[in-house]
């Protein structure tokens, strides 16, 4: 089974649906206090710190990063994962990023690099056909899911922008992530609320995403510190695939902030133009 993420004039098909291939199978707590709409949440912060958390990290200016996107169907679950860091500031990250086994229909694949800019995700060493020295460039304005989960790792500021549409927001309470006290909420997001109210660099692709998905409601679990950043947030996608219900918990932690983030992008004429196979 293969899934594509339908784009205007056809369709791209890149890590996530190399993974779904598979996935498919081809067969501490506080007490709790809500917030419902916009009102403070009584204990460990407010819900507009959930909200504002892609503020904060503009502020904070850049980080470290570590993703993880376990994708679910039909009793079979696979992992892919990602490492590298984020210029908030700028909008623009790098990550490279693993494959599980056989996902792309060999035993191993060389990690992927991914460079992560507004509206726009370059990929290099992507095989199925990419010359190992050329760079695919997708449009994710024009992706189903805004490439929210095509690429494999949810680009970390949208993963920040999607919180701007949190709901019924409730403060767990405080728990120890790397050895730092951080405070954990619970919620749900609109990805249409989210779109309408993101900063320009995100506002399009979450646009897209609002249409894509099955469901434009999204569970949440986000971890702020004392300053207000987000260390650590865990969306829950569903999508449909051929008929299929693939269920998507993707994964973002950040840290040392202020760490030196370099991204370059390839020139244009690094960048592939032939057609990308699965």
């Amino acid at each position: 089974m293969v899934v594509q993420h339908k784009r205007r004039g056809g369709a791209v098909a890149v890590v996530a649906a190399m993974a779904v291939a598979t996935v498919g199978g081809c067969s501490g707590g506080g007490a709790a206090a809500v917030d419902g709409d916009g009102g403070a949440v009584r204990t460990g912060g407010s819900a507009d710190e959930v909200r504002k958390a892609a503020d904060t990290l503009a502020g904070a200016r850049s980080s470290k990063a570590r993703t993880s996107m376990e994708m679910a169907s039909g009793g079979t679950r696979v992992t892919i994962r990602g490492e590298g860091g984020y210029d908030f500031a700028r909008g623009m990250g790098s990550l490279k990023v693993v494959l599980p086994p056989d996902a792309a229909g060999e035993e191993e694949h060389e990690p992927i690099t991914e460079l992560l800019t507004p509206g726009a995700l370059y990929m290099k060493n992507r095989g199925a056909g990419v010359p190992a020295d050329k760079w695919v460039r997708v449009d994710t304005t024009t992706l189903d899911d805004g490439n929210l989960v095509t690429g494999g790792a949810t680009d970390p500021l949208a993963a920040a922008e999607l919180l701007r549409g949190a709901d019924g927001v409730k403060y767990v309470g405080d728990v120890q992530l790397s050895g730092e006290k951080v405070r954990h909420f619970k919620g749900t997001t609109h990805i249409g609320r989210a779109a309408s109210v993101a900063l320009p660099h995100s506002r399009a692709s979450l646009a897209a995403a609002a249409e894509g998905f099955a469901k434009d409601v999204v569970p949440f679990d986000a971890y702020l510190d004392e300053a207000g950043r987000l260390r650590k947030v865990r969306h829950h996608f569903t999508f449909a695939n051929e008929g299929r219900t693939v269920d998507v918990t993707s994964t973002t932690v950040l840290f040392d902030f202020g760490a030196s983030v370099v991204v370059q992008l390839p020139e244009e004429k690094d960048i592939y133009s032939g057609k990308v196979g699965v």
